[in-house]
């Protein structure tokens, strides 16, 4: 797949390599090219380019939005219409509504006129993104949204990386859960002083 990453930080990078990895061909959506944060990204992955928003979003099949909250409405408006595309959203408004939405994925499926638009990626940090196996286990990843096509392929590309499963949460009423799903591992990983290195995994008896 051609997949466009709008942004080039932590969870962008980390899923661009492991994209490019996988075999997919990954174009970071950014707004300075040369930018030593892109460079660290692209650097040794012929796979990866970097090009402008609307350069990436243009030539790809599916886009990963993986931006600060306060730029979502203003990238959004920049990409034009995706319609025929598939979003996924791995933001988090925990903290900050991209207003006048209540998420990105609300935003980006208005501005856009995408209908296929998922919630994945944003449940945990960076560094399982790059590794999510603990010794013999994968942890889990989770998505939620209307768009049965673009879950199946958040799925497919969260296996891809290395998740063991990738867990359904329900339509997009159940983005605001998952939203707070993200918090519980913040909490536990940066504000209790656990540490990054933490997952979650769902156990079955």
């Amino acid at each position: 797949m051609k997949i466009a990453i709008l942004g080039g930080g932590n969870v962008g990078g980390a899923l661009a390599k492991g994209w490019a990895k996988a075999g997919h061909d990954i174009t970071l959506g950014v707004r300075d090219e040369l930018s030593d944060k892109v460079k660290n990204v692209t650097a040794n992955h012929p796979a990866i380019k970097a090009k402008s928003v609307a350069e990436a979003v243009r030539d790809s099949d599916v886009v990963l939005v993986s931006l600060p909250i306060n730029v979502v409405v203003d990238v959004a408006k920049h990409c034009g219409n995706l319609s025929g595309k598939v979003i996924i959203d791995a933001s988090n408004t925990v903290s900050q509504k991209p207003v006048p939405y209540a998420t990105a994925t609300e935003a980006f499926k208005e501005l856009t006129k995408c209908e296929d638009v998922a919630k994945c990626f944003n449940s945990t940090g960076f560094e399982n993104m790059e590794n999510p196996v603990y010794g013999e286990v994968a942890a889990d990843m989770f998505v939620a949204g209307d768009s049965e096509k673009a879950k199946r392929i958040a799925t497919q590309l969260a296996k891809e990386v290395g998740f063991g499963e990738c867990y359904d949460f329900g339509g997009e009423d159940k983005i605001p859960l998952l939203e707070q799903f993200a918090m519980v591992w913040i909490n536990l990983a940066i504000f209790q002083k656990v540490g990054r290195n933490i997952a979650f995994k769902v156990l079955k008896r």
